[in-house]
C-alpha cells in the first residue's frame, strides 16, 4: 500500500478522504480548495470480507503511510469516511458488499479511536454529492449553489444525493424508487445499457421516464449526472427533457474521496 501524495506544508491539508468499497479503499489528502493535494488517487485493497475491525486496521495504516509520504505531522487533521450503507448519527444501518457486522455499528466512534482524530462518516453516494456541491459542478467560486441540487450517479446501480442550499439531506435512495413495477436502477442504471445492449435512444427513453418521476417527487433546480457514463454526456444529456438544469459531474473516480473530505471540512452541512 503506497501513497503518492507529494510533500506539502501542513497548512495545505484540510482533511483526509477515505472511500471504502467492497474491493478497494480509495484515499487521499485533500486541500483547502477541496481538490486532491496530489493528482494521483491512492488505493488499498479492502480486506477480504470487509469486517469492520480489519477495515479500521487498513485505514490506520493508510494514515501512517500518508504521514510518512508527506513528512509532516498530520495529527489534528480530520478524516471523512464514505461507506456503502445508510449512515444515521455515525451508525451504519445497512451494508452493501461488506460484512453485515457493520449494521448497527457506531463506525464513527470506532474510526475516531483507531485513527486518533475526528472522523466524519457518510454514505458513499452522499459523499459523491458533497464533492460536486462544494467543489465541483454544483458549486460556484468555492461555495454551493443556491437552491436544490440532486446528484445522480449512474453505474452498477443509481446513487443519489440531495441538497438544499448546500445542506445535505442524507440517505436519499432514489435508485430504489419503483417505476412501472420495477426498481428504478434495474431499468435505468448505466449497467443495464451494457447488459441489455441498448442503443442510446433506448437508454435515453428509460432515463427520461426515471428523471420525470424524480422531478415530480422533489423538483430540483439542478441535476448533476455522475458515473463513468457522464463522460459521454454529449450523447444523452441534450436529448433529455427536464425542467431542471441538467449537467455532467466534474468528478468521477475521486468523488467519494473528495466528498468524504468535504464532510470533514464542513461537518455541519
Amino acid at each position: 500500500m503506497a501513497s503518492s501524495a507529494a510533500p506539502a506544508s501542513k497548512s495545505q491539508f484540510a482533511a483526509i478522504g477515505l472511500d471504502m468499497g467492497g474491493s478497494s479503499i480509495k484515499y487521499a489528502l485533500v486541500g483547502t480548495d477541496g481538490k486532491l493535494v496530489e493528482s494521483t488517487l491512492n488505493k488499498a485493497i479492502t480486506p477480504e470480507g470487509a469486517h469492520p475491525e480489519a477495515v479500521a486496521e487498513v485505514m490506520a495504516q493508510i494514515v501512517r503511510d500518508l504521514q510518512e509520504a508527506t513528512g509532516k505531522d498530520l495529527a489534528g487533521i480530520p478524516a471523512g469516511v464514505a461507506v456503502p450503507g445508510i449512515v444515521i448519527d455515525g451508525v451504519v444501518h445497512s451494508a452493501a458488499n461488506i460484512d453485515k457486522a457493520w449494521i448497527g455499528l457506531d463506525a464513527t466512534a470506532m474510526f475516531s479511536k483507531v485513527l486518533d482524530r475526528d472522523v466524519y462518516l457518510l454514505n458513499d453516494a452522499d459523499a459523491a454529492g458533497m464533492a460536486e456541491v462544494y467543489a465541483g459542478a454544483g458549486s460556484k467560486d468555492g461555495a454551493p449553489l443556491k437552491g436544490s441540487t440532486l446528484l445522480l450517479t449512474l453505474g452498477t446501480g443509481i446513487g443519489s444525493a440531495f441538497f438544499r442550499d448546500g445542506v445535505l439531506f442524507p440517505n436519499v435512495e432514489f435508485g430504489h424508487l419503483e417505476i412501472d413495477g420495477f426498481d428504478a436502477e434495474s431499468k435505468a442504471a448505466a449497467r443495464v445499457m451494457r447488459e441489455e445492449n441498448l442503443s442510446w435512444d433506448e437508454y435515453i427513453a428509460r432515463l427520461q421516464r426515471y428523471l420525470s418521476h424524480v422531478e415530480f417527487l422533489c423538483s430540483p433546480d439542478l441535476i448533476v449526472i455522475g458515473g463513468a457514463i457522464s463522460e459521454d454526456h454529449e450523447h444523452f444529456l441534450p436529448k433529455l427533457d427536464v425542467r431542471a438544469k441538467l449537467i455532467p459531474a466534474e468528478f468521477n473516480n475521486a468523488a467519494g474521496v473528495l466528498g468524504a473530505a468535504q464532510r470533514a471540512m464542513h461537518p455541519g452541512s
